[in-house]
């Protein structure tokens, strides 16, 4: 929310000398509303001139920074006066992409990338391992721009299988606008419940994420997906939807194999996706048809790996 030019111009002039960065992991010209109305273009503009009073601009994704733009373009061109169009160029011009970092433990998942162990050399035929249910796990934010209610229709389709699985939706929101289908779910889905709600400590939400054999996310709003991003690094089977930053970030880490980790944005397609997986668990004792993404999520993402590259950038800029 904060003003950078404003902030400039009211300083000391020894602080505003040094030269700055404005870091973008969200905006406020293309956060969803709901209603039109609920916009409130000064915000827009603040985040514009922030981003041209700073000496450089370092967003989160590329397709954060060509959305913010793209957006901001079509902003400028509706005004009927004069369209300080060079603004968009000028940020353009100094913007750079640096992905935020995660901490994480060390990976302990109950499946991830781990193959059938082979049966004992007795001559006798193996018993069956019980093993656990198809874990799915939410986490994000309890509000509408991450479309529960794709997800929960996926799930009522899946339930409507009778596929067993076990369901847990973390993370949460203000208490008293949290949407109905959360609470709708919570009853419906009762004796599937593992997780429900916020986590209170950062060793229970670990612990989540590590329990999950899959992390679903049905966002129509997204710039990075961090807690995507630590749910892959803990050993989760990511499904997200064909558009916003995902297959950008899900492209850095599975490479060649992104596609098979991304849906159509439809109830109907996550369903299908979801109970194929639920089969491959119950007859491999995996989700994955190889390594897990965890490794590649922590070499592309861990703070280990990022801080350096901060560090040279802002070196660079001084």
């Amino acid at each position: 929310m904060l003003n950078l030019a404003e902030f400039l111009g009211l300083a000391p002039c020894e602080l505003a000398a040094l030269p700055s960065v404005a870091y973008f992991h969200e905006n406020q010209l293309t956060y969803p509303v709901q209603h039109e109305k609920e916009y409130d273009y000064h915000f827009a503009f603040s985040n514009m001139n922030t981003a041209l009073a700073a000496n450089a601009v370092w967003f989160n994704s590329a397709f954060h920074r060509d959305s913010f733009l793209d957006a901001l373009d079509a902003f400028l061109r509706r005004m009927p006066d004069h369209q300080p169009l060079h603004a968009v160029h000028a940020i353009r011009a100094k913007s750079s992409i640096h992905p935020p970092g995660i901490t994480m433990p060390a990976v302990s998942h109950r499946g991830a990338g781990v193959s059938p162990a082979a049966p004992p050399a007795t001559g006798k035929m193996p018993v069956p391992r019980q093993r656990p249910p198809l874990h799915v796990l939410w986490a994000a934010r309890w509000e509408h721009d991450k479309d529960p209610d794709t997800f929960f229709r996926a799930i009522d389709r899946l339930a409507s299988t009778g596929v067993d699985f076990q369901l847990s939706v973390i993370g949460g929101g203000n208490a008293r606008d949290v949407l109905p289908v959360f609470e709708e779910a919570r009853q419906k889905h009762a004796d599937r419940i593992r997780h429900w709600g916020y986590m209170e400590t950062r060793q229970e939400y670990l612990r989540a994420l590590s329990e999950a054999d899959i992390v679903v996310s049905t966002a129509q709003h997204e710039f990075f997906g961090i807690s995507m991003v630590e749910a892959i690094a803990a050993g989760a089977y990511p499904l997200v939807p064909d558009r916003l930053a995902y297959p950008e970030v899900l492209g850095s880490m599975a490479r060649d194999s992104a596609a098979q980790h991304i849906h159509d944005g439809s109830e109907k397609a996550l369903a299908a996706r979801l109970e194929e997986l639920a089969t491959r668990l119950a007859e491999t004792g995996s989700v994955w048809t190889g390594p897990s993404l965890a490794e590649p999520a922590r070499d592309k993402y861990a703070w280990p790996a990022l801080a350096p590259t901060y560090d040279t950038a802002l070196e660079d800029l001084v």
